[in-house]
């Protein structure tokens, strides 16, 4: 049975969404009401500092209700303030949450909207041209085989076994220009959602509905289900333990004063309501509040960057990597290479190297064979030949005989690397020239590649391949070097070629003549220096290196088998971006670090604020300490606690956006986060809680 494509049902249909700024209203809103939904106690578990803060309010609020009844310890309006801006503290650091998950949830909205329900076109054989019948997508199963042809939507995730079509991806990876799908290669995987333009494929279904790589993609956007990373997990520990012992240290405090002031037989002891702001101003509530959505927000500049991580842990590592692997061709190097020189052997002219050279490259439709047509015609305007005319027949390369050409009669024209021609010439019981051997040596020197050319017998000498480096691409691995991270190249070049682009573009090693045992062996050589290590893939022989590597970012237009060995997916398939992956997983770790320095420097200042307020009843001898000369000592806790809160929402848009990336060394990094977090963090608060003293003075709040 044959019949068109049919779609079922369109669960979405509209476009992605745009990219929503920080603080656009469909985020803020959602964000608002999410930040109160999230007063649940077992949602502010899951921060025990926020915790604190959040026990604290209820505390203060029935105590402030107790104060409304005429049973109070301190005036209701001071403990009704405050108790107002311990709530405003726990909102700000649950909106800071809440629009981290809002820009996660937004774009795993846009995802969804690819999501289409389609029916599919069954085969009953795995072959094309044999019958087929309609199924719906959801109705397909792993083991499957379905026929897609140009205009239909592929239903679900696959694996091409026959056909080569044009497909378009746009909808996912934004890019507008197609790609091409075909069996048997690195570039076999298909996508759901994703469009044919021409032509067909068999494909084989890879994943079941629910599981499919948009599914995928769609969990893992989802910041709500984000899992706390190892790093983040040991952060929480320090604060926690920080917590603690502020916390006795608070507790204890009131039997001191009680004591004391029985003791002296004078003075006013200190309140619940002020050990409780003592309490909140002192522990790390500032990256408290924050460390969650800095670890969202990491997780959503990867999606920004059209990279797919599996999890936080995955862009945690990408920030402490120290090693990355780069495949020369497509990374490091353009790609294609170029043909730029003819280099004959004894007895033969350029031009007839040239010449002979164009007739083996008529029918490569490589971009090597095509530079070499180019260049004959450039150099000595030799014009291409009609393969019907010539009455020739075109020999393609293959793995066995590693060498190309075209039969003229009884006249056989290859080229092919030196090796193998070289053992083609012997063969025939022919010597291999000398001077051509010395050619491909200085071909290799200087970076390229030799192809060398025969013509029956006759060795006609070297056409050179070069490989051209990306611009600016010795820069970025100069940047890499003072960040600690050394830069390794992976080649099937050989050693001398390897050697000569690796000098070019700046890396720190290479290795060359790689196979898939090679790579394994070198990523576990460096883990076993206690490094981690960094790669990408696209292919099927990559998966055992891209499930050993630490950081393993596979390419979309990989295989099936690539994409479930790494924990990244570059839906771009640019092998470049591991560079941008690792600066994003270092912003991630500067930005956490960064705030954790300000949050604990802040301290001090609120040391000066509220211990000389607390407890100068108690202690007169405490009003030397008020060096920022508060107007009262219940102006002086509530500022202190008004700015504990306030400063949460000011670095909301610094937690979200990152700390700007510097490539700098690990020491002057340190050095110049102490400076400027550290001495920062020490500095604002004194003159944020003497300008908020001033205001509620002004203002007569207190």
């Amino acid at each position: 049975m044959s019949t068109t494509t049919q779609k079922d049902a369109t669960l979405f249909t509209n476009p992605p969404a745009r990219k929503l700024n920080m603080f656009d209203s469909q985020l803020l809103v959602p964000a608002i009401a999410d930040s109160f939904r999230k007063l649940h106690p077992r949602t502010q578990l899951r921060s025990p500092v926020m915790f604190v803060v959040y026990v604290g309010s209820i505390i203060t609020t029935a105590l402030a209700v107790q104060a409304l009844l005429g049973k109070g310890e301190a005036p209701f309006g001071f403990i009704a303030a405050t108790a107002v801006w311990l709530w405003f503290t726990v909102l700000f650091a649950n909106f800071a949450e809440a629009l981290a998950e809002g820009r996660s949830k937004a774009q795993a909205a846009s995802l969804r909207s690819l999501k289409q329900t389609v029916t599919a076109k069954k085969l009953a054989t795995p072959k094309h041209g044999t019958t087929w019948l309609p199924q719906p997508a959801l109705d397909l199963r792993k083991g499957h085989y379905i026929l897609v042809e140009a205009g239909d939507v592929i239903p679900i995730d696959g694996e091409v076994i026959e056909g080569v079509a044009s497909v378009d991806e746009s909808a996912i990876t934004g890019e507008s220009a197609p790609v091409i799908r075909e069996s048997g290669g690195d570039f076999s995987s298909v996508t759901g959602g994703t469009r044919v333009l021409s032509d067909w494929l068999v494909v084989k279904v890879t994943a079941n509905p629910g599981e499919t790589f948009l599914d995928r993609m769609i969990s893992m956007v989802e910041g709500a289900k984000r899992q706390k990373t190892p790093n983040e997990i040991a952060l929480t520990i320090l604060l926690v333990a920080l917590t603690i012992v502020f916390l006795i240290v608070t507790v204890t405090l009131l039997p001191f004063s009680l004591f004391s002031v029985a003791a002296a037989g004078a003075g006013t002891p200190v309140t619940i309501t002020v050990l409780i702001a003592l309490l909140v101003c002192l522990i790390p509530t500032t990256i408290g509040g924050l460390l969650s959505a800095i670890g969202v927000a990491g997780m959503s500049r990867m999606m920004q960057a059209n990279v797919i991580a599996t999890s936080g842990r995955a862009v945690e590592a990408a920030g402490d990597v120290d090693v990355l692997l780069l495949d020369k061709t497509g990374t490091i190097t353009l790609g294609n290479r170029q043909a730029s020189a003819f280099m004959p052997a004894p007895g033969v002219t350029e031009q007839q190297l040239a010449d002979v050279a164009q007739l083996a490259s008529l029918a490569d439709e490589t971009p090597e064979g095509r530079s070499i047509v180019v260049l004959a015609k450039q150099k000595f305007n030799i014009r291409e030949r009609e393969m019907a005319t010539l009455n020739a027949t075109f020999v393609p390369f293959t793995a066995q005989t590693r060498m190309s050409g075209i039969d003229i009669g009884p006249r056989a024209i290859r080229k092919g690397a030196a090796d193998t021609v070289r053992q083609y010439v012997e063969a025939l019981g022919q010597k291999y020239p000398s001077e051509v051997a010395r050619s491909v040596d200085d071909i290799s020197r200087r970076g390229s590649t030799p192809l060398v050319v025969v013509d029956g017998e006759r060795v006609m000498g070297v056409v050179e391949l070069k490989d051209i480096v990306k611009g600016g691409i010795k820069e970025r691995f100069a940047e890499l070097r003072r960040m600690g991270i050394k830069t390794v190249m992976i080649t099937g070049d050989n050693k001398l070629t390897a050697a000569a682009i690796a000098a070019e573009a700046g890396v720190d090693d290479f290795l060359a003549e790689a196979t898939p045992e090679d790579k394994l062996k070198l990523i576990r050589s460096y883990q076993a220096e206690g490094r981690l290590v960094a790669m990408t893939g696209d292919g099927t022989n990559d998966a055992p290196a891209l499930a050993q590597a630490d950081v393993a970012v596979a390419m979309n237009s990989g295989t099936q088998a690539a994409k479930e060995a790494g924990n990244m997916v570059d839906l771009d398939s640019n092998p470049t971006k591991l560079l941008e992956i690792v600066e994003i997983g270092k912003q991630m770790l500067m930005t956490r670090g960064s705030l954790t320095t300000f949050s604990i420097s802040n301290d001090i200042a609120k040391y000066f604020a509220i211990i000389p307020a607390a407890f100068v009843g108690t202690y007169p001898q405490l009003k030397a300490l008020d060096i920022m000369h508060l107007a009262s000592p219940a102006s002086a806790i509530m500022s202190a606690v008004i700015f504990n809160a306030l400063i949460i929402m000011v670095l909301i848009p610094l937690a979200l956006k990152g700390v700007p990336y510097r490539a700098i060394g690990a020491v002057a990094l340190l050095r110049r986060n102490l400076l400027l977090y550290g001495v920062g963090g020490i500095i604002l608060p004194f003159i944020g809680i003497k300008v908020i003293d001033l205001v509620l003075t002004a203002l007569n709040l207190v």
